[in-house]
């Protein structure tokens, strides 16, 4: 969130919303877009809800493992 955060962005939590709805919303000031991002460490895969709301969205949405990853899907590397 920090990585984001320094870059410009707007950074909200939303895990608690359940339902495999991914960690974090991001706001990217410099494009106006929206990223939903669904943070993992290491290997770890989706949840069945996780996976069902992947398989399910229609819109924009990634897995990141990384500060590098996030960036890269926001478009700043």
């Amino acid at each position: 969130m920090d990585a984001l955060r320094a870059v410009g962005c707007s950074v909200v939590s939303i895990h608690r919303v359940g339902q495999g709805v991914p960690d974090l919303l991001v706001g990217d000031p410099v494009t106006g877009c929206n990223f939903l991002l669904e943070i993992k460490v290491g290997k770890s895969g989706l949840t069945p809800d996780e996976f069902r709301f992947f398989s399910e969205w229609q819109g924009q949405r990634d897995i990141v493992r990384s500060v590098e990853d996030a960036l890269r899907v926001i478009g700043r590397m």
